[in-house]
């Protein structure tokens, strides 16, 4: 790695003419950036753990990339940059530090962290193509395929595959830790997962997820790891952190899962399979049985979910159902565990050790779950009938804030954390914050200063500084607001008819390019049958989520140019970037409050309920706060976009409460739309 020891002056760097305005053609300067550049450098100089709120259009990522790259240069030390969607890891790598790598004044490296299983590995490559009768339904033309690209391609990656394999197909030529040979590999040299990690090995700056991260964390935990050392830490997109340790942490068992490890082995319907093989067939049995009792157990998983989600309750207590199914998954471990030892081919060894492997976590998470030794969790059941019937058993811990502590911030000197919404409230000047809960340290109390408390404790971030900027678009010439103050409210019997009307006023204003957000499918759907036909009548085309296109796709078809209006539930409230006209409109049908209906949900509420709290406005109102900035961010995403905001629920305007949610939010024009003498 390159090292300098000359300090950045980060005014100059951001200055007109400076470097940033030299790497990035029409870059204009904004005061937010350089406040939120200047910060980072300072966190990392003092060695502080540092929040950030950076509204659109701030630049986050420059203000953060160049003191990181400053930090690691000048300590000759690793910084690894977190994020959770592919399209902000693809702008960094891509985009914006190859830019600053031309024009900033040292040599530097960075590299793009992907998981093990993104990487081929040639000699499961080798082994699938000489046992692919046996392994797969028919000659395998994909598998083929990868054969003849892996001689072409130097990433070797997933993402550089030029098709998307079958899950099996892939699944059996991919890269795996326990499964690897090392050194006595006869492709080691070669090897496209050893090539990537000496690649990390001499970068000054990794680029990773947030899941490759918590999971390099918790590794770390038992003095081993996925990537190699570093020093500081940046989490863009932090907002997204809670939701990702909680299935880093937690335990998810379906019955698609265990199915898939099975037929891998031996699937009885297509004779095919690992076992098929030499002394295999021995063994065909167990797994057929196995097979067997797992439909059986599942079914009772089944049959209880439909007894007790008629009362609203799919949270199990321990041992729910009987384990008819762990002494099968022992007896197959055991056979698979014999016949490795005696295989003479080295790969069959490696192959069937990895069904052991998989057989020990499966055994392990059925027995976390049935006997829930772990406390402070919950345990439920999910049922997804939709195509082919999903049962999981899924447990997370009701906060994930020790663990994170634990692995995170009580291990690297500084952590950058930041994201476009991540304050609920409170002051909004720069602050230093102690966001130790009031009651205990798994409760969940929100210290106000700075607004971060709610964020850090759910986080079990405890003491840092906190930076909360705005966005220097001007939402006052951009952004008109509209308020319907005379809409019932929306547990009302009539709120969807009455509601529609006023969708159908706005939608009309702005001739379709509209995001309608809903916090439940149920509405969604409710407001779709009432407005269908009209939709077709006006040559509105309705795309509904849930109904034929997945997310992407229906995101790649609004964004063309037509009268088009989006009809989303949570996954559209963030994340989706549409600039330009096709989004004029987002209309906010309900205020986002989390309605206690999932187990996890719940069991938080009570564990507040429990330690003396006030769940609604501890947890519910700063957690509806923060999603209903990420509705209303949909609108504005460049410094040319206008449009308008309808919020159709009125408790904004009748409740306490509601002042917080519109002070949350940039100043913009605001109109308060009433039906008894206009506006």
């Amino acid at each position: 790695m390159y090292q300098v020891t000359s300090a950045l002056n980060i005014g100059e760097i951001f200055a007109p003419g400076g470097v940033i305005g030299r790497a990035f053609d029409g870059y204009e300067p904004r005061e937010q950036q350089v406040e939120m550049a200047r910060a980072v450098q300072k966190a990392f100089a003092a060695k502080r753990h540092l929040v950030v709120e950076a509204g659109t259009g701030v630049g986050k990522s420059l203000a953060y990339l160049v003191p990181a790259i400053e930090r690691a240069c000048s300590t000759a030390s690793r910084i690894l940059i977190s994020t959770f969607t592919i399209a902000l890891q693809e702008q960094l790598i891509n985009k914006d530090i190859p830019c600053l790598g031309e024009s900033m004044p040292w040599k530097f490296k960075a590299v793009l962290a992907k998981g093990r299983a993104n990487y081929l590995c040639k000699r499961r490559l080798e082994f699938a193509m000489r046992r692919q009768m046996g392994l797969f339904d028919q000659f395998s033309a994909a598998l083929s395929e990868i054969s003849n690209w892996a001689t072409q391609t130097r990433d070797g990656s997933l993402s550089d595959l030029p098709f998307i394999p079958e899950a099996h197909v892939w699944d059996a030529v991919k890269s795996e830790n326990g499964n690897c040979r090392g050194r006595r590999c006869g492709h080691f040299s070669s090897c496209f997962c050893q090539r990537a990690r000496r690649e990390l090995e001499n970068a000054n700056v990794i680029v990773t997820n947030h899941a490759l991260l918590f999971s390099d964390l918790a590794l770390r935990e038992e003095d081993v790891s996925i990537l190699p050392e570093y020093k500081w830490v940046i989490i863009d997109e932090a907002h997204n952190i809670e939701r990702v340790a909680e299935e880093h942490f937690g335990i998810d068992i379906s019955n698609g899962s265990v199915k898939f490890l099975l037929d891998g082995l031996y699937n009885p319907r297509t004779h095919k399979g690992l076992l098929v093989y030499g002394e295999g067939g021995k063994l065909t049995d167990l797994v057929v049985r196995a097979g067997e009792a797992a439909k059986e157990f599942f079914k009772r998983v089944r049959q209880w979910y439909k007894r007790n989600i008629e009362q609203g309750n799919s949270r199990c207590h321990k041992n729910f159902v009987e384990d008819n199914i762990s002494g099968h998954f022992k007896e197959l471990r055991l056979g698979l565990s014999q016949m490795a030892k005696q295989a003479k081919d080295e790969d069959e060894r490696f192959e069937l050790m990895r069904y052991v492997d998989k057989c020990t976590a499966l055994l392990q998470d059925l027995e976390g779950f049935l006997l829930q030794t772990k406390l402070d969790y919950v345990y439920w059941v999910e049922v997804d009938e939709t195509g082919r019937e999903t049962i999981r058993l899924k447990s997370a811990p009701l906060n994930v804030g020790p663990e994170v502590k634990m692995c995170l911030f009580d291990k690297f000197e500084s952590v950058i954390m930041t994201s476009a919404t991540l304050n609920s409230g409170g002051d909004t000047a720069s602050d230093s914050a102690k966001a130790t809960p009031d009651r205990s340290p798994k409760g969940y109390a929100v210290a106000s200063k700075g607004g971060f408390g709610f964020f850090a404790s759910r986080v079990g971030l405890e003491d840092f500084d906190g930076l909360c900027l705005g966005s220097p678009f001007d939402y006052q010439k951009q952004v008109t607001l509209y308020i319907e103050r005379d809409l019932p409210e929306p547990n009302s019997e009539d709120f969807v008819e009455r509601a529609s009307e006023a969708v159908k006023k706005y939608i009309l204003q702005t001739q379709g390019r509209a995001f309608v957000l809903f916090t439940s499918y149920q509405m969604l759907e409710n407001f779709a049958k009432q407005l269908v036909d009209w939709f077709e009548e006006n040559n509105i085309e309705l795309l509904q989520q849930g109904v034929g296109l997945d997310r992407t796709s229906l995101l790649k078809k609004f964004k063309r140019d037509g009268r088009f209006v989006l009809f989303g539930t949570d996954s559209f409230w963030q994340g989706v970037d549409v600039a330009g006209e096709a989004l004029s409109n987002v209309i906010i049908v309900r205020l986002p409050f989390a309605v206690p209906d999932t187990p996890l949900l719940a069991g938080r509420l009570d564990k507040i309920r429990e330690e003396g709290g006030n769940p609604f406005l501890e947890y519910q109102l700063p957690l509806a706060i923060i999603k209903f900035k990420q509705g209303f961010g949909r609108l504005i995403r460049t410094k040319t976009d206008t449009g308008i905001i309808v919020i159709l629920d009125s408790r904004i305007l009748s409740k306490s409460y509601g002042e917080k949610f519109l002070a949350a939010i940039p100043k913009c024009r605001m109109e308060i739309v009433t039906h008894r003498g206009g506006r």
